[in-house]
């Protein structure tokens, strides 16, 4: 199954509280929606990409936990980007200082700015095309690291902004450079 679009915008604009009720209403649906307030549906993962998500998340925890310097989501957090499109990147991780400086109500609800990294792992349905333009977008918005992960072809694309998109071939590691300092992804267990 892919992922459905749905422009209701004839019909409808959702606002911000909308949107996020939306979402809490039909809690069983993943839903995001992009920059032009299309609603776009994803369909649940497969076992691999779930095993793959679950993997990164340790290890990008882990790490986090040693140095402290931010905080980790997981593909049910949402994001309103400052483009006003609402995300749910795969994994996540916002740096300490703009988390904290967040209200308890913006961390209740969508995360009211960009992450500082993403992943996205590209699932056997996912257009690739749709996950680039959406990895550009995370750049366009302020992300300062984002890795897109296709198993099928056992690549890596990393984006970092104002730069071309590097393309890794079977990499074993993963550097998170000065965004995520010290932190070496283990791709043994991705590739699996």
């Amino acid at each position: 199954m892919t992922a459905l679009t749905l422009n209701l915008n004839s019909v409808i604009q959702l606002t911000r509280e909308q949107f996020y009720q939306l979402c809490e209403e039909n809690s069983d649906l993943k839903l995001e929606r992009n920059a032009q307030g299309e609603l776009i549906i994803m369909p649940p993962t497969g076992g691999e990409t779930g095993r793959s998500n679950v993997n990164l998340i340790l290890q990008v925890a882990s790490w986090n936990e040693k140095k402290e310097l931010g905080e980790v989501f997981d593909s049910s957090t949402g994001f309103t980007l400052p483009n006003g499109a609402d995300r749910s990147p795969d994994v996540s991780w916002v740096e300490k200082s703009r988390w904290d400086a967040l209200t308890k109500e913006q961390k209740e609800k969508f995360i009211p700015l960009c992450p500082d990294f993403v992943i996205e792992i590209l699932s056997p349905n996912d257009s690739l095309k749709k996950t680039q333009k959406k990895m550009q977008e995370y750049m366009e918005n302020g992300c300062r690291l984002g890795w897109l992960i296709n198993r099928k072809k056992q690549e890596v694309e990393i984006y970092r902004p104002e730069q071309h998109v590097e393309v890794l071939k079977l990499p074993q590691t993963l550097s998170g450079e000065n965004v995520l300092p010290g932190f070496i992804l283990n791709m043994q267990k991705i590739w699996g």
